[in-house]
């Protein structure tokens, strides 16, 4: 039997229809991988024997596992008649998750939690959203039914701007700053030579109510805020 101090993993949904009910594994993995990676650019300059490197972004860190899902063996023992359970029935509920929410409009934000409680330094909670599962039924009833199944779960993160932003710990200068738009120019030009981080010019567009900011005629004044981050 299971030990009571065993903590069974489980997926959270933090938004859509589903929020905050959770959806336990059968069993815990019994490993699982972290990726993490960058991207760079070379430009190729002329004079120089090799292109310039320079960083671009971050990549989304990425967790895989694989899940095992067993209900052959949760037939009752004291009973002559044996129900075996169809094993979808568990498989489906996270394989689901990767449907759009009709709330959403896109599928739902997840955590996968398991270990001591949350804030543990021991506690596995990572936040994004499922990008792929690939099921493999295993073993099968006389008429077809799966009862045994293994799920590899890829979940990508997920981090706001504001999140990312309060990570780094930047800041721009304590001013406002405002700059003509001339044509060629682009949010993510201001955002980059602004905050050293072209993905901030989502706080340019809101600043300024700009619905589309593809779509901005030359000569509007833009205001470039300042980054107000605290330190966590």
């Amino acid at each position: 039997m299971a030990s009571k101090d065993l903590k069974i993993a489980y997926i959270l949904p933090i938004n859509g229809r589903q929020k905050n009910q959770p959806v336990e594994v059968l069993f815990n993995p019994a490993e699982y991988s972290l990726e993490k990676g960058n991207t760079f650019q070379s430009t190729p300059l002329p004079g120089l024997a090799t292109p310039v490197t320079q960083w671009v972004t971050g990549n989304a860190d990425v967790l895989t596992m694989d899940l095992f899902f067993d209900t052959y063996s949760k037939s009752s023992r004291h009973s002559n008649v044996q129900q075996r359970e169809d094993v979808r029935n568990y498989t489906r509920k996270i394989s689901s998750l990767m449907d759009v929410d009709p709330t959403l409009h896109s599928p739902p934000i997840v955590q996968f939690i398991w270990g001591p409680p949350i804030g543990s330094p021991e506690n596995l909670q990572f936040t994004g959203i499922i990008e792929k599962v690939s099921q493999k039924f295993t073993y099968f009833l006389d008429d077809g039914t799966p009862v045994r199944a293994t799920l590899n779960v890829t979940i990508k993160e997920y981090k706001t701007v504001q999140e990312q932003l309060a990570e780094i710990g930047r800041q721009s200068p304590d001013r406002t700053k405002r700059r003509i738009f001339k044509e060629g120019e682009s949010l993510w030009f201001y955002a980059a030579q602004e905050y050293s981080d072209s993905g901030a010019w989502r706080i340019i567009a809101d600043q300024n109510a700009l619905d589309n900011p593809r779509l901005i005629d030359p000569g509007t004044e833009i205001e470039l805020p300042p980054l107000e981050v605290s330190s966590k």
